[in-house]
């Protein structure tokens, strides 16, 4: 496919079949997504269709597989273009040469050149004239169909002068045609190689993938070690990997200690130490130690696959500025036609010029126009853009979100595992009641065990550490935003902030409750059998990069806000701490989208940013939801964009290189439309006043240029580092 006509083929000769619900061509990765009931068409018929129009199909795409024989067609067509390239030169250079000599031969000029192009200029503009007839058949005007009436018209014209045929011997355009085909085999041959350059980022995950993997099995009593093939590993498989290796799954280290470089799938540059009870990642490299680990995920449920397919699902999806720049397409091919056609008018029955130089005219006009450069302008950068952000560790969901991401102008950020680390610990232990610590702590865990709040493992965590069991908790209730409750020994008891209790704190406990909020602690009031026994304090450590990332924020003038459950003292001092300025606090995980919707409907573009599971809401009601993930753990369900190591300077760069894509969308856009505008006048003759003609050979090779200008433009996107990377280094 060279053009979005060419892809508006596939579209149009597939929704016209009966069972086919949906068929959204990618012009770059030439693939089609298909939405179809199998009851009523089948692949086979599908690959039928796409054949019947000229394309090859090639089967069926594995999301997470290299497929060789799609590679090796690619390679094929790559050396196929080539060759012709080549074949056409080596004849239309040497021809042009010969006819600005006037050497004299033993047969008329227009006869020798007739027999020595023809079979040339077959084999070179083959490939044109077929697409061109396909096309036609579903009426479709691609720029096939006017490449073959421009090189068509040409031949045509030369053959018709050779044997005086309502045409003289002065429509000699035999080198011209062969080396106008040549041309646009050069452009075609350009355009694909370096549209194959976009995809680099998803072949290198691809080619992360390991397929064997150490299996060890325990035969007679005695462990043993075997090679096998990755398809056989299943969940719970104790896999061995050495220094240097990949590791090839998804798992948990049951033995071993190493340094595992991650970089290519989480973008972390430095190695992590990873030991036992620790998460490895398939496609990461083992690099000084031996690894035992028993696998958690195969196939494609492996954080890789997940991360290969969402990136391939992004470079699917198109923005709103491609679907303008394809409806500007369809109607480009109608007015180049007709603004040929006029020119050619113009030329020979107003100024009166010979119907040789007008043919010459209409000819330029019809090989000059490109409307591939304005196809090709938005899906290149879209696909590199999202392959670049992929080796940062940034996975855009669709391009959608890189046409948003300039007009945010509000950032939401939620406070836990966003701002602060996630694990929370406990800090502080008061206890005010007459019975021991670790029996008030008892009474704590036996309610603590039934609630999956952070703030109750941490608690479980702190009760395990002191070999504390727990009793039966009975009308066990949550109370959203203040704690939670329940009977032990026939007893109430709450566990939660001062919401929580109708009663007033006494002065003394008042006091310590409200010293441990300005330490930024999250303080809990133990009330049982209807006195308050205790006080608790967990605290979530800021993130290292938390502060500048919101400093950074700042600079872009966006503006920042926190958002928490937390009471209202403890959420602002930790806003102060990292100068943050605005706080809602005390939200309960439902309110938050209703925040969100609030400030878009005051006009706001709003990003928030969360922890992808308890602020799924609000991550789905943004203009950009953000999910912060944790290496390992990637909720790939939510949000716009993925933030696979969980830092918020990576929010930073998502936002920055989208900013990037969509300024190289424009700039592509712009030199697609402006070589358009310049050239097509310039080849209607609008210079011939100053002695200037811009001939057809010169309108292909220009056309040529024009399409991979975009793309090498696009290409450009590979090396782009965000600017708050630079900072870092």
């Amino acid at each position: 496919m060279t053009c979005a006509m060419c892809a508006r083929s596939i579209t149009t000769v597939l929704s016209k079949s009966e069972g086919i619900y949906k068929a959204d061509v990618n012009l770059v990765l030439e693939c089609v997504d298909v939405i179809y009931n199998p009851n009523f068409i089948t692949i086979d018929d599908m690959a039928d269709k796409i054949n019947s129009i000229g394309f090859t199909y090639l089967g069926l795409k594995e999301f997470n597989k290299i497929n060789p024989s799609i590679e090796k067609a690619r390679q094929d067509s790559l050396n196929s273009k080539r060759n012709r390239v080549i074949v056409g030169f080596l004849f239309s250079i040497p021809l042009m040469i010969l006819m600005l000599g006037n050497i004299m031969l033993p047969i008329p000029m227009s006869y020798f050149m007739l027999i020595v192009t023809i079979i040339p200029f077959i084999y070179v503009t083959c490939p044109i004239f077929k697409s061109n007839l396909n096309a036609l058949k579903v009426h479709n005007l691609n720029m096939d169909v006017m490449y073959a009436l421009g090189i068509g018209v040409a031949y045509i014209s030369s053959i018709l002068g050779t044997f005086q045929i309502v045409l003289t011997p002065d429509f000699l355009f035999y080198e011209t045609s062969l080396m106008l085909g040549s041309f646009l085999m050069l452009g075609k041959w350009l355009e694909e190689k370096a549209k194959g350059n976009t995809t680099n980022a998803i072949d290198k995950l691809m080619n992360l993938q390991v397929k064997t993997a150490t299996l060890e099995k325990i035969i007679d009593g005695k462990p043993t070690t075997q090679t096998e093939s990755i398809e056989n590993i299943i969940q719970g498989n104790i896999i061995i990997v050495k220094p240097g290796e990949h590791i090839p799954l998804d798992g948990i280290v049951i033995n071993g200690k190493s340094h595992v470089n991650e970089s290519f799938v989480t973008g972390e540059s430095n190695a992590i130490l990873k030991k036992e009870n620790d998460k490895v990642i398939g496609g990461s490299i083992n690099e000084d130690g031996m690894l035992k680990f028993k696998v958690t995920h195969t196939g494609n449920e492996t954080v890789l696959s997940q991360i290969i397919q969402l990136v391939q699902d992004a470079q699917s999806s198109k923005p709103p500025i491609q679907r303008q720049a394809d409806k500007i397409v369809t109607i480009f091919i109608p007015t180049l036609l007709t603004i040929a056609s006029i020119s050619f008018i113009i030329w020979n029955f107003i100024f009166k010029s010979t119907l040789l130089f007008s043919l010459t005219i209409f000819i330029s006009v019809l090989v000059v126009a490109c409307p591939c450069s304005l196809g090709l302008a938005t899906p290149t950068a879209v696909t590199v853009g999202i392959g670049r952000a992929a080796e940062f560790g940034i996975l855009i969901k669709n391009g959608e979100v890189l046409e948003i991401s300039k007009d945010i102008d509000t950032v939401l950020l939620d406070k836990t595992g966003t701002i602060t680390q996630g694990q929370l610990t406990v800090t502080d232990f008061i206890n005010y009641s007459k019975i021991s610590d670790n029996e008030l702590l008892k009474i704590v865990s036996s309610i603590e065990q039934y609630s999956q709040h952070p703030i109750s493992t941490a608690i479980i965590n702190y009760t395990n550490k002191k070999n504390i069991t727990q009793d039966i908790t009975t009308d066990f209730k949550i109370h959203d935003g203040k704690g939670i409750s329940g009977i032990i020994n026939n007893k109430e008891i709450y566990i939660g902030n001062e919401k929580i209790l109708e009663i007033t704190l006494p002065d003394n406990i008042k006091k310590e409750y409200n010293r441990l909020q300005k330490e930024m602690k999250t303080t809990l009031i133990i009330m049982y059998d209807n006195k308050i026994q205790g006080i608790l304090a967990v605290t979530d450590d800021i993130k290292p990069n938390s502060k500048k990332a919101i400093n950074q924020f700042k600079e872009m003038n966006l503006d920042v806000t926190m958002i928490t459950g937390d009471n209202k003292l403890t959420a602002q001092n930790i806003a102060k701490n990292i100068n943050i300025d605005t706080v809602i606090s005390e939200v309960m995980p439902q309110d938050k989208s209703k925040k969100v919707k609030q400030l878009q409907e005051e006009g706001h573009i709003v990003a928030f940013i969360g922890d992808g599971i308890n602020d799924a809401p609000a991550l789905a009601q943004s203009d950009v939801g953000i999910a912060i993930g944790g290496g390992t753990d990637i909720a790939m369900d939510a949000g716009d964009i993925i933030l696979v190591n969980g830092d918020l300077i990576d929010s930073i760069g998502a936002i920055q290189l989208s900013n990037k894509v969509m300024i190289r969308i424009y700039q592509n856009l712009f030199w697609a439309f402006a070589y358009n505008i310049i050239l097509i006048p310039i080849a209607a003759g609008i210079l011939i006043p100053w002695n200037i003609l811009f001939k057809p050979e010169y309108s292909a090779l220009a056309m040529a240029l024009s399409s991979v200008t975009v793309v090498t433009l696009s290409l450009m996107l590979k090396t782009y580092t965000p600017q708050i990377y630079k900072k870092n280094i």
